[in-house]
């Protein structure tokens, strides 16, 4: 077993919740009667990108600032890359106070970020991406699942505030 290294440095921002789970599969119409017809999920928008090859459902589950997304994805074509329906669990969104802050700190640690830097995620937030793996430079991966750190909005910062302060 490998020896944690030492503590980092405070950290200048917060996580403050799970933001989505992105499902990937060859065949979104199945995702959707499982999440959807079966589970009872809302479907709330669509985004389609042919660069990032993904056709999406966006589903929510939950209400107001604690709603958590659930991506049902197919790839737009199936052996273009990003293979967005392999692994079937794609990634994991979390929201963060200070989105700027955690990629400036996190990269300061080793962490390796994914290509594409902070930009508009599907869901309208500025996001950006830990790698699954680490790198002889980055020696800090997601330890093979890919982070989605998404910039909460006000009214979820709000809401984390109120509930930490009750």
């Amino acid at each position: 077993m490998t020896r944690r290294p030492p503590p980092p440095p405070p950290r200048p921002f917060r996580v403050l919740g799970v933001q989505q789970i992105a499902v990937g599969g060859p065949d979104r119409a199945r995702l959707e009667h499982l999440w959807v017809d079966l589970l009872g999920l809302e479907p709330a928008g669509t985004y389609r990108s042919e660069r990032e090859n993904v056709d999406e459902l966006v589903c929510r589950v939950g209400t107001g600032p604690a709603a958590v997304e659930v991506d049902l994805m197919q790839p737009i074509d199936p052996a273009g890359r990003p293979r967005v329906h392999e692994p079937p669990l794609n990634h994991v969104g979390l929201w963060v106070d200070d989105l700027r802050a955690a990629v400036a700190y996190l990269e300061a640690q080793g962490v390796r970020m994914a290509p594409g830097g902070i930009r508009k995620g599907a869901g309208g937030h500025e996001v950006c991406f830990i790698h699954p793996k680490p790198s002889a430079t980055a020696p800090i991966g997601g330890e093979g699942v890919l982070i989605e750190l998404v910039q909460a909005p006000p009214e979820v910062i709000a809401a984390f505030e109120a509930h930490a302060s009750s």
